[in-house]
């Protein structure tokens, strides 16, 4: 008895001198997974870098020496000893210049953001490192936009009432309320950040995720992603101004775009903080991601826009302006693509739903008109919301049919009808009483 007192009281005293020395790390000095500073983003350079990944398989907890216990605290997913070792040597036998590097745990592969070094240029570094067999992928660092025209200055709303917002009557979303309004169901909007102080919006953001930087005072100035989120979700019968299309979603914001530093430049992302948002959302139970941008194809992108479809999850896009469904993500197979109604015909599968002179809400707690096929998206986001509140269980391919047969004329126009959407679907058996 004496004997196994003694030996716990020398564990307690072990156990309690690692735990102190574990927790004597300064706090400052620990990683913060999936968090990339404002000054690794601005310095990378889409005609200059290149995005690489090396393998990182998930490494098992380690053991302490001379016993069975694993380490301490939750496993974390960073870069493993193999993909380290593997970057430092790919950067040395290079002389790459790292920006950053994020883990992608869905795709078991670190990535890094790198620089060619001086006299080198990127198409023939690529052309080496796509040979190398320590690489498993490696691509140039890419650029997308949202796609939202510049609207000319008009009287600031203060006090809006619903029957000014055209895509919302145009079509019939009151009508379709009587029936669904889209309560809880999950919407993540992947593009700049929102304003989360405005009041249509209060109580509609669950939950945000910076891709980009720490700034907050910068997240809610974000115009794009304000529109955006008060065409899906504005909060309805407040007295406070809009009604969203879905105005009892759920949304979770992922910021993966940000405005240069340039007047009257357009929001813009990279593969790399876009990479970060969709990756994110794979371990959430979100089933619309609304994606109203658009860019060049790309490897890693897709790979991870194909898991989330695999998932089942929705993804609606915004054609690009020039009407060309070729890049990310609109030409990914099972992604929704909705261009701004228009009185030429649309390209085949592509639907079409109010984008122009839209009233939305604004920064710092206003209203104002826009258009873009961005606002067509989101109009579409939200429908699918609704029909998911009536029918849980179903996809992308269903939801697309039911909103592409189920549109109709409105002032010349053939484009999507919340009403006749729910009432479709209501057809089809397969809504919940």
């Amino acid at each position: 008895m004496k004997y196994a007192a003694l030996m716990l009281v020398v564990m307690g005293m072990v156990l309690n001198g690692c735990a102190q020395t574990r927790s004597a790390a300064p706090a400052d000095k620990l990683a913060k997974p999936g968090q990339t500073s404002a000054a690794s983003v601005a310095a990378m350079d889409s005609q200059r870098d290149i995005v690489l990944a090396v393998a990182n398989p998930l490494e098992p907890l380690t053991t302490h020496a001379g016993s069975n216990l694993l380490a301490y605290g939750p496993p974390r997913y960073g870069a493993g000893q193999r993909a380290a070792s593997n970057v430092a040597a790919l950067k040395q036998s290079y002389g790459l210049h790292e920006v950053t590097g994020w883990p992608i745990k869905a795709l078991n592969v670190y990535c890094v953001v790198v620089e060619p070094p001086p006299g080198m240029t990127r198409d023939v570094l690529l052309k080496a490192l796509v040979k190398d067999e320590r690489v498993q992928l490696a691509q140039p660092l890419q650029d997308y936009s949202v796609y939202a025209e510049k609207s000319p200055d008009t009287h600031h709303y203060n006090d809006p009432y619903v029957n000014l917002q055209r895509g919302f009557v145009e079509t019939d979303a009151a009508l379709a309320h009587n029936l669904s309004q889209g309560n809880g169901v999950h919407i993540a909007i992947v593009d700049t950040g929102v304003d989360l102080t405005h009041l249509d919006l209060q109580g509609r953001v669950h939950d945000i995720h910076n891709m980009v930087d720490d700034d907050a005072s910068a997240f809610n100035q974000d115009h794009h992603g304000t529109e955006v989120a008060g065409v899906i979700s504005a909060d309805g019968d407040n007295h406070q101004g809009i009604v969203g299309m879905a105005p009892k979603a759920v949304l979770s914001i992922y910021k993966a775009c940000w405005y240069p530093p340039v007047p009257n430049a357009g929001a813009r992302c990279n593969s790399f903080t876009l990479a970060k948002a969709l990756a994110a959302i794979m371990d959430t139970d979100v089933r619309i991601i609304n994606m109203s941008l658009g860019g060049p194809a790309d490897p890693l992108l897709n790979k991870l826009l194909v898991q989330l479809l695999t998932q089942h999850r929705i993804v609606v896009t915004a054609m690009p302006p020039d009407g060309t469904v070729n890049g990310f993500p609109d030409n990914a197979p099972g992604v929704i693509v909705v261009r701004e109604s228009g009185t030429s015909t649309a390209p085949p599968g592509v639907l079409s739903a109010p984008g122009k002179d839209i009233l939305t809400t604004q920064p710092g707690g206003g209203y104002d008109f826009t258009s873009g096929s961005s606002m067509a998206a989101a109009h579409v986001s939200g429908i699918a919301a609704l029909l998911l509140s009536l029918s849980p269980k179903l996809d992308a391919r269903t939801v697309h049919d039911l909103l592409l047969q189920s549109s109709k004329v409105s002032n010349g126009t053939l484009q999507v009808n919340a009403a006749s959407a729910v009432s479709a679907l209501r057809g089809t058996g397969q809504a919940t009483p």
